[in-house]
């Protein structure tokens, strides 16, 4: 599959059609031109950027497509597929085609901004999918750690990039979509991330990842085990049943980690949420150590000390509430010893979220405050999670949040410089900004971003999406426009 990135151009036509082939990185890169892929007139074919496989019997697609579909070539080179090139007019024709044509144009409607989103999640996603579903993410995936020993980091970045990147897609995978390109894309990347499950449960696979050693590993079997409960069927009952054993032993396996006295403890808590949720022996005292420590650590009006201490930074949204949230929600199917404390949790998570919003400048940026700020968009993952669960306090509505999100995402996503020429993300905030990135970050790590794509499993009809855009808080203030008082909370 091409890489969603290195030439976004031309990239955004592809994605939404989900073109069939496989691209060898390894191949040089020429600078595309503007004529290189325009039918319109006739030109002698432009050199291949790629080397692209004409059949289907690489490694990833082997058995799973036609290999008639592989056999259509354009004027650039490029292999397309014939189901493909057949729906090209209608495609061209259709809501999506139209609204990636037309992304830089401001508009009224609020269809971009959905399309926006799905450009720029698939963009994020696209390399780290297809590379480990092929076996190939430890090859061509750089490990990027100015301030830190990118040895040490190569042993857990690849479980970062799959398990942190799945949380944040995995609401939209599960979603009932109705059919057409999003759908299809959607099919496609479910498909793509029970492979690379599959890929990185195998001892088998140059792909196999560290589920166990070290400490790292506990984090990121975290956030796997929170997009498993995000996606239950696409990303744990579609699964081989050899595949659901292997990965059940790799998460069981991280209870060899002892957590720390901080957040940490939520980590080992949402795995046996998850284990619970997949039908295998869970340990309660995880859970409710975890939930416990959290009650002491609240320090009021929405927020909780990572620990005994309160820091200022983003934890609160990278990892404590959101985890408490979907470990209670998940285990709460199978005990009911917490639910007491869900009333409280969610009105704290709720309190934050507004928080949060209020946070978004009017020009879509937000204080650098903090460790681990390169997570860039995770910052909002809390904000995102909640429209998400429609419990938005007011006055937040969901076009509002949706209209400060993105102008967020446009901030830190778009700067130049967070993608390398390869598409792969790159340590920073806005842009390239390697030293900003502590010890334990590298390139894995980053894909934490993702996480603000949660909304993204609301069906388009729901209000966040289907009804017109709305100045957030900051925006209204600062242009000298009323706004209801902002009051704490007791909870």
């Amino acid at each position: 599959m091409d890489r969603i990135g290195d030439t976004w151009k031309h990239s955004r036509v592809e994605l939404a059609q989900m073109r069939v082939r496989r691209v060898d990185f390894n191949q040089p890169e020429l600078p595309p031109t503007r004529d290189q892929c325009d039918g319109s007139q006739k030109r002698e074919p432009a050199k291949r950027r790629h080397k692209v496989y004409d059949t289907c019997n690489c490694q990833l697609w082997r058995g799973a497509m036609p290999q008639e579909a592989c056999d259509v070539q354009c004027c650039c080179g490029r292999k397309w597929s014939n189901a493909v090139m057949n729906h090209r007019r209608a495609f061209l024709q259709s809501a999506v085609g139209t609204a990636l044509a037309t992304r830089a144009m401001p508009q009224e409607s609020t269809e971009p901004d959905r399309q926006y989103w799905l450009e720029t999640m698939a963009k994020i996603a696209e390399p780290v999918l297809t590379n480990l579903a092929a076996g190939t993410l430890k090859q061509n995936m750089p490990v990027e750690c100015a301030t830190g020993n990118a040895a040490e980091r190569r042993k857990v970045t690849y479980l970062e990039a799959i398990g942190r990147l799945l949380a944040g897609i995995a609401p939209w995978l599960e979603a009932s979509l109705d059919a057409g390109p999003e759908r299809d894309l959607q099919q496609r990347y479910a498909w793509l991330a029970r492979q690379a499950i599959r890929t990185g449960v195998d001892p088998q696979s140059p792909d196999f990842l560290n589920f166990h050693d070290g400490s790292q590993p506990l984090v990121d079997c975290g956030f796997l085990a929170q997009a498993l409960m995000r996606a239950p069927n696409e990303l744990w009952k579609k699964l081989d049943s050899a595949t659901q054993s292997r990965l059940a032993a790799a998460l069981i396996s991280s209870r060899a980690i002892t957590p720390g006295q901080n957040n940490w403890l939520l980590f080992a808590a949402t795995v046996e949420a998850a284990l619970a949720m997949m039908g295998q022996r869970w340990d309660a005292m995880r859970i409710d150590y975890a939930v416990r420590q959290h009650q002491q650590w609240y320090v009021g009006d929405g927020l909780y000390g990572d620990g005994p201490r309160f820091h200022w930074d983003y934890y609160n949204s990278f990892v404590i509430q959101p985890m408490l949230l979907d470990a209670l929600r998940t285990i709460g199917a199978h005990a009911k010893t917490w639910d007491a404390l869900v009333p409280d949790v969610v009105a704290r998570a709720r309190r934050y979220a507004a928080i949060q919003e209020r946070l978004i400048s009017p020009e879509g940026t937000f204080p650098a405050i903090g460790r681990s700020i390169c997570y860039r968009t995770g910052a909002f993952q809390l904000l995102a999670q909640i429209a998400l669960w429609n419990e938005l306090p007011a006055p937040l509505t969901g076009p509002r949040v949706r209209a400060a999100l993105t102008a967020v995402m446009k901030r830190l996503l778009d700067a130049p410089g967070t993608f390398d020429q390869k598409g792969w993300l790159t340590v920073g905030l806005a842009g390239h900004q390697p030293h900003l990135g502590e010890s334990y970050i590298s390139t894995g790590s980053l894909y934490l971003c993702a996480a603000v794509f949660l909304p993204l499993g609301l069906n388009a009809a729901d209000p966040f999406w289907s009804k017109p855009s709305e100045d957030w808080t900051a925006r209204l203030i600062w242009r000298g426009e009323d706004a209801p008082a902002d009051h704490a909370i007791t909870a």
